[in-house]
């Protein structure tokens, strides 16, 4: 039982790691916390509980392959030992491909799901009778985007891969 719940603390040590280490990461995290915002918070957009767990399982894909691509990147790192090798570029690249598909894929199905032009005019209403909030809104616009680019905003220490597991 014991080394089950060990498990969990591995996997939650690796999305910590991904979040710290990989921008794209967190650029997948900040637009998910904003739309499950929008969808959850608000009252903008009308989705059915089908299109929700649509997004969710493909936000969750994204997120999922972004993990594996920072592990297949490390891997790859690891066992080329620094060397330029076409075929660990091949490797990375592909594992990036496969995030960048579905990345595209899941904006899409976003888009037809969220294409609500009324919920727009909503939002835009909703934002002109309430201006503090939406200071609030782009304050935390400035704060994700802190989070997103600026190096070293969440990153508590230096990575280092010296070969040992």
């Amino acid at each position: 039982m014991k080394k089950f719940f060990k498990s969990f603390v591995y996997a939650f040590r690796g999305v910590i790691f991904c979040i710290a280490n990989e921008q794209n990461m967190r650029v997948h995290i900040c637009f998910t916390a904003y739309m499950f915002g929008f969808l959850t918070v608000f009252d903008f957009f009308e989705v059915s509980k089908a299109e929700f767990a649509v997004l969710f399982g493909l936000c969750g894909l994204v997120m999922s392959l972004e993990a594996v691509n920072t592990a297949v990147e490390r891997a790859v790192d690891l066992s080329a030992g620094g060397r330029q090798s076409e075929l660990a570029k091949v490797a990375k690249d592909a594992a990036a491909g496969a995030v960048l598909i579905s990345a595209i894929a899941s904006v899409a199905a976003g888009i037809s799901i969220m294409f609500q032009p009324e919920a727009f005019v909503k939002m835009f209403e909703y934002y002109k009778e309430n201006p503090a909030v939406f200071v609030l809104l782009a304050v935390s616009i400035c704060v994700s985007v802190a989070f997103v680019f600026i190096p070293g905003y969440f990153k508590k220490k230096k990575e280092k891969t010296d070969g040992k597991i």
